[in-house]
């Protein structure tokens, strides 16, 4: 197996674990609610839930083929033009380098932290740390991880999985938009014209 085979599944159990388990553990030790708000309704915020876990098991399905099943990678249409490896070690560093950065973000954001909107309480409107130069730090991570994955193993299920994250994203971010303009009002507005959405 070559290293990356190996290390593409290691490294994504651990990202997956970090930013969501471990860090919604930590989060209903530290305030004793669950930060995972989103529910099974027909919402459109409850839909995207199911989109997320659809992308992550496309995602997982990629990985699996390309470490342990090699000989079917090539039927999930490899973009061989972008299999280099320097693309390769460009692709590990955004994913490291997504990880920290969430990490950083879910930290600053302490208790206002949740996965999901809950409708039925006002969190605290954090605008410093990194929030000074990102609304959306934690979305922005994320999405950097997808597009490190895909440098790694460019084919056409990790192609759609970061086009899908980057659609699904916009959506989620604009409920949340929505949610703290109602919450905050003014504050939450003087901010978005300080604060680009993405960077």
């Amino acid at each position: 197996m070559s290293f990356y085979q190996i290390a593409l599944p290691i490294g994504t159990l651990v990202y997956l674990l970090q930013v969501f388990v471990i860090k919604s553990y930590i989060q209903y030790k530290r305030t004793g609610e669950n930060p995972f708000v989103f529910g099974k309704s027909a919402s459109a915020h409850d839909y995207i839930s199911k989109v997320y876990k659809t992308m992550i098991l496309g995602l997982w399905i990629a990985i699996a083929i390309f470490s342990f099943f090699p000989d079917y990678y090539a039927y999930i249409f490899p973009f061989w033009f972008m299999e280099y490896e320097i693309l390769q070690h460009i692709g590990a560093v955004l994913v490291v380098i997504s990880l920290v950065w969430v990490i950083i973000s879910q930290n600053q954001m302490a208790k206002s932290w949740r996965i999901g909107i809950n409708y039925e309480e006002t969190t605290e409107l954090v605008t410093s740390g990194v929030f000074k130069f990102s609304r959306n730090p934690v979305f922005l991570g994320i999405l950097i991880s997808y597009i490190g994955t895909f440098l790694i193993i460019p084919n056409t299920i990790t192609f759609t999985v970061l086009i899908l994250t980057y659609v699904t994203l916009q959506f989620q971010i604009r409920l949340e938009e929505e949610y703290l303009a109602n919450s905050h009002g003014t504050n939450y507005e003087d901010y978005k014209k300080r604060v680009r959405r993405w960077i």
